[in-house]
């Protein structure tokens, strides 16, 4: 059961669904290409997602830990030989304020594996100029460029920086000397992705149905409940969604009913989505206000279990919720 748990979370479910080559390849196809077919899925091939690496110094080293959510590469034949290019994909339901220094953190990861795993090739520096054993790596080496987007699924629109200068308080005069670190952001439910996948066109036409607040939560329930039938929703986009939109979605139902019939679960499945929505809201408020008052774990947890009715083992989960988001936004 917490096995199933662990694997229904949103995180887990977004990292599935894009290891499908073809919905990757179509994602940035339309982030890069405006949609023409230039990554194809039989070019991708999927990598190691743990970009940790050692910042090294003369004086210490520091491990730096990062994995990211998919990464791919993208392996194209041409006239030359064969060009490479790593596509990394990271998912978003917060707004992360740091969240461009967190990319360029990601990307350095990758070039500095690539110059790790490159490095040691040159360990006896045989055939190396000084220059070179001192750099550990020839003057001619190159590394694979890495492109890396961010899929924003929340329901505020995003208003953090997206460039690490936007991060930055820096003097006018200095700005152009200031070197900037620009990250590709897209806002799953506000975009104008030109998608050929019909499995990624209705995961973001949904996304963007449940979170407009020009509508009512009931309208919009309506709306997305209509689409599902309507178009045949796969049963993948469904679990998707759901999750995202922090709906519990019951496996074995889904297992049980038709694909004609998989609106039906996606209703059934969205009203104990809200109600459990509503619960984390007030969770989240009685473990802040706790913690404004200084009390301690323990009576927050007294706290969550007679106010919300919920057992210790539910109040635990909650609590280390709201101690992962909160690192997360600082």
């Amino acid at each position: 059961m917490l096995e199933e748990k662990r694997n229904n979370k949103p995180d887990v479910v977004l990292k599935k669904y894009w290891e499908n080559k073809e919905r990757f390849s179509d994602f940035f196809n339309a982030v890069l290409f405006d949609g023409k077919t230039v990554i194809r899925p039989e070019e991708l091939e999927d990598l190691d997602t743990d970009e940790s690496s050692i910042l090294e110094h003369k004086n210490y080293a520091e491990t730096l830990k990062a994995s990211r959510d998919n990464i791919a590469i993208c392996k194209k034949s041409t006239r030359y030989g064969i060009n490479f290019v790593m596509l990394g994909m990271e998912s978003q339901e917060h707004i992360h304020y740091a969240m461009p220094m967190r990319i360029m953190g990601y990307d350095y990861g990758a070039y500095k594996k690539q110059y790790d795993n490159n490095a040691v090739k040159y360990k006896n520096g045989k055939g190396l100029s000084s220059d070179e054993f001192l750099s550990k790596m020839r003057k001619t080496d190159k590394f694979i460029p890495v492109i890396t987007a961010v899929i924003y699924y929340g329901e505020r629109p995003w208003d953090g920086a997206v460039s690490l200068h936007g991060m930055l308080d820096i003097p006018k005069q200095f700005s152009r000397y200031v070197n900037d670190y620009k990250m590709i952001l897209i806002e799953a439910g506000n975009n104008n992705l030109k998608l050929h996948n019909v499995n990624n066109r209705d995961l973001f036409n949904l996304v963007g149905m449940l979170i407009d607040k020009r509508e009512t939560p009931g309208k919009r329930k309506e709306q997305a409940i209509h689409y599902v039938k309507k178009n045949h929703v796969d049963t993948t986009v469904i679990r998707t969604v759901t999750s995202v939109m922090n709906s519990k979605l019951d496996y074995q139902l889904l297992e049980r009913k038709g694909e004609n019939e998989m609106f039906t679960v996606f209703e059934e499945t969205w009203k104990e989505g809200e109600q459990a929505g509503r619960a984390e809201g007030r969770a989240e408020e009685i473990i802040a206000a706790g913690y404004e008052f200084g009390l301690s774990e323990k009576t927050i947890l007294e706290r969550l279990q007679k106010k919300l009715a919920i057992t210790p083992q539910q109040a635990q989960e909650y609590l280390a919720t709201y101690t992962k988001e909160t690192e997360q936004r600082c």
